[in-house]
């Protein structure tokens, strides 16, 4: 009869009812790495407002197949969204307007007229992103060096430390290079009183 083959750590089964720390910190880093993505945030969103049980895995799917075809460069959804909620920002304002001239109260009146400028204003916005999108801003630059005085281009060259700047120039030029002052000429006589001026009274 065969001898039995001892098994090493490696090949030993692990029981198929038990999970490992290690399987433990995966799922968790995965369900972390799940719940933080875009898809899944909005999709949580979605549901909230719609309160009609969407399932969030179906809208996570959908939402993440819409970026993908943004990532992608097709901006055709984002466009058809833009447009759509200018109509509606657009409503909003001409609605709001109507009740603002209805209202026989000066604060209901301003409430109402702010909020539709408001929407005005947001449905401006709104198509100027469009536009944006559909015609991107072509910049042109032309490159300008402008200088007010003299410009200093250091290439390679260290600068000078902040203790070599200042250096006493004064002494510098009243010295000579051995210590003896460079001007050697002796003492002139003074100049004597002029008798042609007369004091002033």
């Amino acid at each position: 009869m065969a001898a039995k083959k001892k098994q090493t750590n490696e090949e030993v089964d692990i029981p198929k009812n038990k999970v490992t720390l290690a399987e433990v910190k995966e799922l968790e880093d995965k369900f972390a790495n799940r719940l933080l993505n875009p898809s899944v945030q909005a999709a949580r969103t979605l549901q909230h407002f719609q309160n009609e049980g969407l399932n969030i895995p179906t809208l996570a799917k959908a939402l993440t197949d819409q970026a993908d075809e943004i990532n992608k460069g097709d901006m055709s959804r984002a466009e058809s969204m833009l447009i759509c909620q200018a109509h509606t920002l657009d409503e909003l304002f001409n609605n709001l307007a109507r009740k603002a001239q209805a209202q026989t109260h000066i604060p209901h009146y301003e409430s109402f007229l702010r909020l539709a400028l408001k929407a005005q204003g947001q449905c401006r916005s709104t198509l100027e992103t469009l536009s944006a999108i559909k015609n991107p801003p072509v910049i042109f630059t032309k490159q300008a060096n402008i200088s007010h005085g003299h410009q200093q281009i250091n290439n390679g060259v260290p600068a000078p430390s902040h203790a070599e700047k200042n250096q006493n120039q004064q002494n510098e030029l009243l010295e000579h290079t051995h210590g003896k002052r460079l001007d050697t000429r002796t003492k002139g006589q003074a100049i004597g009183v002029n008798s042609e001026l007369a004091a002033l009274d």
